[in-house]
């Protein structure tokens, strides 16, 4: 079994985290079941925030009975230091919980810092000593504020996109953390969904002993084939080199992440679905993605208002908007039969 030590942390997990946004769109009995099935076959790593919903409440009805044996990590949006706090007593009430293993900024447009003003970082240093929390983390999708967050060394852990798609910068980042003595948690590893072979994404990850995979988990299936690989860990293979040279070679440059940051949108349309819809009925094809449903969320890109609000929210400064109409024009060609998938 691969082993993951996130940094100056010390904390030693499976390579194989379990990243709690997905179970926000199943029922409480199907999460609690998935997340049950997850401790059982050996997940000790899970990460969720305030901001997913009723994650958090599905992971503390679901493994409450065995806290102590666990790593748990959420996060806050707080803008405020009493939003901080209202974040963290709901998150530790509804997780079921005195302590949280690592608490997270999520994803904020700066990088907190004791004495800038916002109170934030004075927030997390207090709630700390007071035993509140153990380990003071932050996510991001901006390189410059994470790079920015490593630099600082005012955090232990960094939350960051990383998959076999990642860029130069992203591998100079992951190698900062590293000599940082920083555990990275790697969201996206399977880039949204656009990446199919899971035991080729798990195989890109194994060379980094400080990266802590979180896999965003929705369905027992995807679960089990995430299990398997905690006795027989996935070898990178030439096998496994075709299908990422193909996949970097088809998904370089701008593409959505689906990350979502650019919602909601005012005219209702579902952007980080439609944004990438092109991509996702050729890479999975499926009938779902041509149901009279799907064809009326690509029509609501017919009204968007133009904005701007999308592209300006958007962590990798995509032109939003040019993608819509793009996978919008895309799809069409795709029902009239003129694009075969």
């Amino acid at each position: 079994m691969d082993v993951t030590v996130l940094g100056k942390t010390g904390i030693r997990v499976p390579k194989n985290g379990f990243g709690a946004l997905p179970v926000q769109r199943v029922s409480e009995a199907e999460a609690v079941r998935i997340l049950r099935r997850a401790w059982e076959g050996g997940i000790r790593f899970y990460d969720t925030a305030r901001a997913y919903t009723d994650s958090e409440k599905k992971l503390g009805e679901a493994l409450s009975d065995v806290r102590e044996q666990m790593v748990l990590a959420s996060k806050t949006q707080a803008k405020t230091p009493e939003q901080f706090w209202k974040d963290l007593e709901t998150s530790l009430k509804t997780l079921k919980t005195e302590y949280l293993d690592i608490y997270q900024f999520h994803n904020p447009s700066f990088c907190p810092k004791p004495g800038d003003g916002s109170g934030l970082y004075e927030a997390m240093e207090d709630a700390k000593r007071q035993g509140m929390i153990r380990h003071i983390g932050i996510t991001n999708h901006r390189l410059n504020v994470a790079r920015e967050a490593v630099e600082s060394g005012l955090y232990e852990t960094l939350q960051f996109p990383f998959s076999y798609l990642a860029t130069d910068k992203d591998l100079e980042l992951v190698e900062l953390c590293r000599q940082a003595d920083m555990g990275l948690i790697a969201m996206k590893g399977l880039s949204g969904g656009l990446i199919s072979n899971s035991a080729a994404a798990y195989a890109f990850m194994r060379p980094f002993p400080h990266v802590e995979p979180i896999w965003g988990i929705q369905r027992m299936e995807e679960l089990e084939e995430f299990l398997s690989y905690m006795e027989e860990p996935p070898e990178m293979t030439d096998e496994m080199r075709q299908v990422i040279d193909a996949d970097r070679k088809e998904l370089s440059g701008n593409f959505c992440r689906g990350c979502g940051y650019c919602m909601p949108c005012p005219a209702g349309i579902e952007i980080n679905t439609c944004a990438r819809m092109s991509l996702m009925i050729r890479r999975s094809p499926s009938e779902k993605h041509l149901t009279e449903k799907a064809q009326a969320m690509m029509e609501k890109i017919r009204d968007c208002l133009h904005c701007g609000a999308c592209r300006s929210k958007c962590p990798y400064g995509l032109d939003t908007p040019a993608l819509l109409e793009e996978n919008y024009r895309d799809y069409q060609d795709i029902l009239a039969g003129k694009v075969k998938i």
